[in-house]
């Protein structure tokens, strides 16, 4: 009898103590792995999305940027020669702009929760892994090509496809938002453009024999980024390839 209390509580004991751990914060000098797979993704998801439409769905500042000389547009010329179609690309742009940004105010939970909690970070990796399978299958189901001849002929064009591009660009924003709030040299694993500007201006950029990290975590996050474009856009071209022949 004595015994099987003994293993009730022991078991208790364990349970409480997973659910504390959980409930921990995580150190962030401790998460170079992860968020150089987090770097590997935006990498990845980037070149899938440029390869097929010509948008970054990481990248936003091009998106913005687009959208802004569309506007522009308008007002080019005589009045009754005006430009005043909403063009495909523009309305990609579009998508995975605002997409983009309802997958970064996920965030606001993460506060709520805390930003380093295991529990929080756990289920915000989930959730980018669910938009990103979500993603996978409309793109299937919506029978449309990986890679685009031409800028102006993009190769998602119908609605399955836009909800594709919905997806990735939301899952890179709840990304982007778990990477900034762990405040490390990976920034938040989407834009380098910080990350360059900051490498290239590093007073111990050149001491080669010395463990830097502000230099050495944030060439883990280039080196990381470009191998997920690599291996994305090879993988495109290879199963894109193999769906031509098929048809």
């Amino acid at each position: 009898m004595n015994n099987k209390k003994d293993v009730e509580r022991g078991s208790s004991s364990s349970l409480l103590s997973f659910w504390s751990y959980l409930n921990s914060d995580v150190d962030p000098a401790q998460s170079t792995g992860p968020l150089a797979a987090f770097c590997f993704m935006t990498g990845y998801l980037d070149a899938i999305s440029f390869s097929s439409v010509f948008v970054w769905c990481g990248f936003q500042t091009g998106n913005f940027a687009q959208l802004a000389i569309a506007i522009a547009r308008l007002f080019e010329g005589p009045i009754e020669f005006r430009d005043l179609t909403f063009h495909r690309a523009d309305q990609q742009a579009l998508c995975s702009l605002i997409s983009f940004q309802l997958g970064a105010s996920v965030g606001r939970f993460g506060d709520w929760v805390g930003p380093l909690k295991r529990t929080w970070l756990i289920t915000g990796t989930l959730l980018q892994a669910l938009l990103t399978m979500a993603a996978a299958v409309t793109l299937w189901k919506s029978g449309e090509l990986s890679i685009a001849d031409v800028r102006d002929n993009p190769s998602w064009n119908n609605a399955l496809s836009f909800a594709t591009l919905a997806f990735i660009s939301a899952s890179l924003g709840v990304q982007g938002i778990l990477g900034k709030r762990l405040n490390t040299q990976f920034g938040t694993t989407i834009v380098l453009t910080t990350i360059w500007v900051e490498l290239a201006s590093d007073p111990r950029l050149f001491k080669i024999r010395e463990k830097v990290k502000s230099r050495d975590h944030k060439l883990f996050a280039v080196v990381a980024l470009f191998i997920g474009a690599f291996a994305g856009r090879a993988l495109l071209g290879k199963l894109g390839l193999l769906k031509l022949e098929d048809d």
